[in-house]
């Protein structure tokens, strides 16, 4: 077993556990950090020609955003929920771009999109984030 993989096993691990005692927020927040580590080594991939581990990691970024997406609820987010899911998918096909196209400026432009959310995300106040939905409809 090398070291990488022990790694990987661990974060795995930490993350299923971390996953399963989290609230709602704090679920959200696993996504946004996900997505933007997952953006950073692809970034990172494509820098140093990874073209395979770059493609993987844009795929698992998508795979992120379809995550958020499916969180949302237009029934009590209304406009805001509308407009997050239309930002999520500009993203989606702006991270195939830069895939396809080895595009450096797209994946910074969705990592900095994303970091936007997540930080207005985590500025909810505390007494705000208990009625967060458990499930979306």
């Amino acid at each position: 077993m090398t070291a990488n993989y022990a790694l990987d096993m661990y974060k795995q691990v930490g993350t299923r556990v971390g996953a399963a005692t989290a609230n709602p927020h704090q679920l959200i927040t696993m996504l946004f950090e996900g997505g933007l580590e997952r953006i950073a080594i692809a970034k990172g991939a494509l820098q140093r020609g990874e073209i395979a581990l770059k493609g993987q990691k844009v795929g698992q970024a998508i795979a992120v955003l379809d995550g958020l997406r499916a969180s949302l609820d237009e029934k009590s987010g209304g406009e805001l929920a509308r407009n997050l899911e239309e930002l999520y998918v500009y993203m989606q096909r702006r991270l195939l771009e830069a895939n396809l196209k080895n595009d450096l400026s797209a994946l910074d432009e969705v990592y900095g999109l994303l970091e936007g959310i997540k930080d207005a995300w985590q500025a909810i106040p505390e007494e705000l984030r208990q009625s967060v939905p458990e499930e979306s409809s």
